[in-house]
């Protein structure tokens, strides 16, 4: 199935609503971000906190463009916690980070209205 990101793009074919569930997507404070020079596309690497039960994860994110590793500390994002660790050259990547891509294909993390917890889980 290809993934296509284009604000024009039709709705991906319907799933149904157990398959969804199984996705599980959390929020998490990032608290620590670092270059990563070794990937192919400029990135960082974060550490987010999902709170107790989940605790700290590690992702690679391709947001250099719109974000500096100082803008990013203490931000809340989501991510899926769920989906098996993937091997991004030498660094392991344990989480999905979430976001859309702006008219110049940026990525852009949204933001939450109102505050939640560390591991407040997507429903």
């Amino acid at each position: 199935m290809h993934m296509n990101f284009e604000p024009s793009a039709v709705a991906c074919d319907e799933i149904e609503f157990n398959d969804f569930l199984k996705v599980d997507i959390r929020i998490g404070e990032i608290i620590e971000v670092e270059d990563f020079p070794e990937a192919r596309n400029p990135s960082y690497k974060i550490k987010i906190n999902f709170g107790e039960a989940i605790g700290e994860k590690k992702t690679s994110a391709q947001i250099t463009t719109l974000y500096t590793k100082e803008s990013l500390i203490g931000k809340k994002v989501a991510a899926v916690v769920n989906f098996p660790k993937r091997q991004i050259g030498k660094f392991m990547s344990e989480v999905l980070l979430l976001g859309f891509s702006d008219s110049e294909q940026n990525v852009v993390l949204f933001k939450m209205d109102h505050e939640v917890p560390n591991g407040a889980r997507l429903h």
